[in-house]
């Protein structure tokens, strides 16, 4: 494929990115707005693809695809009484919100054209990442990986803990 087709495929990702992350937020039906983060967590998937970061990709699918959305559509999709309720969000402090807008997106042309030295290459990553990043997480990184990994599994016995439904406090005042 030619440079040019490399490029309208970028922003045609970039703007599925760009507009569905503005219908997740600017939607007052919840559900519309979980159903739009599918495609804004796929269009991100497709920048890292065009970053040669092949592993991220996967990882934002299986991770935020595959786990956080469906984690949260079940969480709307059992509520009590979700036919009777009207899940509807209130869209508030639009004016504080633009402004914020403007100043980063202001400091970030600023940064762009007058502060960032870009190093443009012409040599492409040859093959995949995956192989150097199995490498480093299990030997020179293998105390932090660890770590996460006990910190991870604390976390889950506290939110199980935490979400019982007999409650050690309750039967201990019976």
């Amino acid at each position: 494929m030619t440079n040019t087709t490399y490029t309208v495929i970028f922003y045609l990702f970039a703007a599925i990115t760009v507009f569905s992350a503005a219908f997740v937020v600017f939607s007052k039906n919840v559900v519309y707005s979980a159903f739009s983060l599918l495609f804004t967590f796929f269009g991100v998937a497709a920048l890292y693809v065009f970053l040669s970061a092949d592993f991220i990709a996967v990882t934002q699918i299986i991770v935020y695809v595959g786990g956080i959305l469906v984690l949260l559509l079940f969480g709307v999709m059992f509520t009590n009484k979700i036919m009777v309720t009207n899940l509807k969000t209130e869209v508030l402090n639009v004016v504080p919100g633009i402004l914020l807008l403007i100043t980063i997106t202001g400091g970030l042309i600023y940064t762009f054209l007058t502060r960032a030295d870009w190093y443009t290459t012409v040599d492409q990553l040859q093959g995949s990442v995956v192989e150097k990043i199995g490498f480093e997480t299990m030997s020179r990184y293998v105390l932090p990986f660890e770590m996460a990994s006990i910190l991870l599994l604390l976390a889950l016995i506290g939110a199980a803990f935490l979400a019982r439904f007999d409650n050690p406090r309750k039967m201990n005042e019976k």
